[in-house]
């Protein structure tokens, strides 16, 4: 019976048992359905916020992150325009555009730039000033995207070099580039002028959007007066690029305006034969056509090659430029300052005759020396010598010219008002810059009783105009003022202001006309006359001693055409009264400049000519044979089949000049 009642127990423990995990089955399942909800909850809230974002930036942000994308994919270059080429009166090229290469990189693909710039160093000859150059171009305002030049120019092989290795240079490009070139080099450098690299000063007065792909400006000469025309106009390309910034293709581009052609007056063979004239002496020629004003050459040696400048030029070779004791980088054409000497006496005769001081007739007697009314002081004729007081004899105005008497001039100068004689002569030009279109050209000094108060704080004294009469004391003018002056006797006393530009493809901003100005005081005849007189320095010769005009003899001989001319000496170191000046015991940079104006065909001029020559010594035995040189160079080849030219010139047979 015990065992029958344990049997009956059993189901009822099952029954427990089965609805126990039924009720733990249901709540498992509950908690899963609870939790699977939450999870519903959670993945439709992520989803609810997926779509919002999506949202966001398809619709509400679409352009600003197409935009983005567009600037991650394209990339606008401004394209700079060809700058203007510069031709000689005849069409030869005096500055063009030569097609280079640069290694250039773009900042922002370039990842390490250090390393990137170290890769390219192993590739190429890079040199630590153009990494250093580099470096402040990168560090200076720049566009984003903007191509920085790394090295320019590089030659084939370089070229080669880094297009091979181009998969591995991050940044890094090679890029066809235009830069100046001047095929005369030295001999056009100061005519022409050069363009250089633009510097942080530049920029801060540069308009930033013409300039905005442009790497070089006109910083000499004619480059840099016309910088405006021959610059150009920028234009504008859109490429698309991928992610290491290679380009894949245009999509659009507006090209750039070039710049204006130019064309100048000078004559490239003419500035080669004045070159070549003046040798390896210190100095300068200028040459300029007395119908127009058209300056035909401009010279100033020594010289430099302004193509060392375009791509910039190494640090040595600058020092050895700037350093050097010949000035290479001074122009002495327009900004050398020098005594005229006596080929500032003609102006002196006019300005006698226009005050009704002298005339053509009066004779002083030139003993060799001068002195003032109560004075000890004596100022010396050029020919005196230690006890040989030497001097001219007796001298009109027109004998005072052609043998360059100093003691005519101090007479006629010690009896001018105050003044009188700067006012008188600035009207050729001294003291002021008359060119029109030459950068940098300086005024030189006339000095007046103003200037003296101002600058030294003294007086005017009578021994002040005494020094002017023969072109000494504070008077100090260029090359440039010079051929002025002769083109102002050759035109009998009308100034036509010297200009370079003859012509150009369209007007130019920065080309101001100027009238003629007529010199106001001497008559006609005293302009004949004058111009006789300057003959004679070249023409009178043969007739024995102190007969001859003071050229004649190194030029005047054989000589196929009527040229008028005036010597000038200029005293640079003082010496002691009772003193010879002896050349040959001075150091070699104390000793006279050496000048020469003149003009030719005196009765028809074509081309007035001035030369120095930088502690040459004599003007007549120096300075004047240069002159010779560019006259024939210029007017020579024009007689052959101009008979109506070379008639109105009146040039004569070889020898007809020999003695009047």
């Amino acid at each position: 019976m015990a065992h029958r009642s344990s049997d009956s127990k059993r189901p009822v423990r099952f029954a427990k048992r089965r609805d126990h995990l039924v009720e733990h089955v249901e709540h498992e399942q509950a908690a899963f359905a609870a939790r699977t909800f939450v999870v519903f909850l959670i993945l439709a809230a992520l989803f609810c916020l997926l779509i919002g974002r999506m949202v966001w930036l398809m619709v509400v942000k679409h352009d600003e992150f197409s935009t983005r994308s567009d600037e991650n994919r394209i990339h606008t270059k401004t394209l700079a325009p060809p700058r203007g080429l510069i031709y000689d009166r005849n069409g030869r090229l005096l500055a063009d555009n030569q097609a280079v290469f640069s290694v250039e990189v773009t900042v922002e693909y370039a990842g390490d730039l250090d390393a990137t710039v170290a890769e390219v160093a192993a590739l190429v000859d890079l040199s630590a000033d153009e990494i250093d150059a580099f470096r402040a171009r990168v560090a200076s305002k720049r566009r984003p995207l903007q191509e920085i030049p790394l090295k320019l120019p590089i030659s084939e092989q370089e070229r080669a070099i880094i297009e091979v290795n181009r998969h591995r240079l991050h940044g890094i490009f090679v890029k066809p580039k235009t830069v100046r070139h001047y095929p005369y080099r030295e001999a056009m450098a100061y005519a022409v002028g050069s363009v250089r690299r633009i510097s942080e000063q530049d920029v801060q007065n540069l308009d930033t959007g013409r300039y905005q792909a442009t790497r070089f400006i006109g910083k000499r000469g004619v480059e840099a007066f016309y910088e405006q025309s021959l610059h150009g106009k920028p234009g504008w390309q859109r490429v698309e690029v991928d992610a290491r910034g290679r380009e894949l293709g245009e999509l659009s581009s507006q090209q750039p305006d070039a710049g204006q052609n130019i064309t100048l007056h000078l004559d490239a063979n003419l500035q080669i034969a004045a070159s070549e004239a003046l040798g390896d002496r210190r100095g300068a020629v200028v040459a300029i056509d007395p119908a127009t004003g058209g300056i035909l050459a401009l010279v100033s040696k020594p010289g430099y090659d302004p193509n060392l400048f375009v791509a910039g030029i190494d640090p040595d070779q600058y020092a050895a430029l700037a350093n050097s004791r010949d000035t290479p980088l001074l122009d002495r054409a327009t900004r050398g300052r020098y005594a005229p000497g006596s080929t500032f006496k003609p102006i002196v005769g006019l300005a006698g005759l226009s005050l009704g001081l002298t005339d053509w007739q009066r004779t002083v007697l030139d003993r060799g020396e001068f002195r003032l009314p109560n004075q000890s002081r004596a100022y010396r004729d050029w020919s005196w010598r230690p006890g040989n007081a030497g001097g001219q004899g007796a001298c009109d105005l027109h004998r005072a010219i052609y043998r360059s008497s100093n003691v005519y001039f101090y007479e006629l100068g010690s009896r001018m008002a105050t003044d009188a004689l700067p006012d008188f002569a600035a009207q050729f030009g001294y003291g002021r810059v008359t060119a029109i279109d030459v950068a940098d050209a300086d005024p030189g000094l006339l000095p007046d009783s103003e200037w003296k108060a101002g600058y030294k704080g003294e007086s005017w004294y009578p021994g002040d105009t005494v020094n002017l009469s023969i072109g000494q004391g504070d008077l100090l003018a260029t090359p440039l003022q010079l051929a002025t002056v002769a083109t102002v006797i050759a035109n009998r006393g009308l100034l036509l202001p010297p200009r370079m530009l003859k012509s150009s493809d369209g007007p130019l901003a920065e080309f101001v006309p100027e009238p003629p100005r007529r010199v106001e005081g001497p008559t006609a005849e005293d302009w004949e006359r004058l111009v006789d007189a300057m003959q004679d320095v070249v023409h009178r010769g043969d007739l024995g001693f102190q007969q001859n005009g003071t050229a004649w003899f190194y030029i005047g001989r054989e000589i196929a055409y009527p040229m008028a001319g005036k010597s000038g000496t200029a005293q640079v170191v003082k010496i002691p009264q009772g003193q010879e000046y002896d050349e040959e015991e001075l150091d070699e940079r104390q000793r006279k400049h050496a000048w020469f104006i003149a003009f030719a065909p005196a009765d028809a001029p074509r081309i007035a000519v001035s030369v120095l020559v930088e502690n040459g010594g004599g003007g007549s035995s120096v300075a004047a044979p240069v002159v010779r040189e560019v006259i024939d160079a210029y007017l020579l080849p024009r007689l052959a089949g101009n008979e109506e030219w070379a008639a109105a010139g009146n040039f004569r047979s070889v020898g007809a000049y020999a003695a009047p």
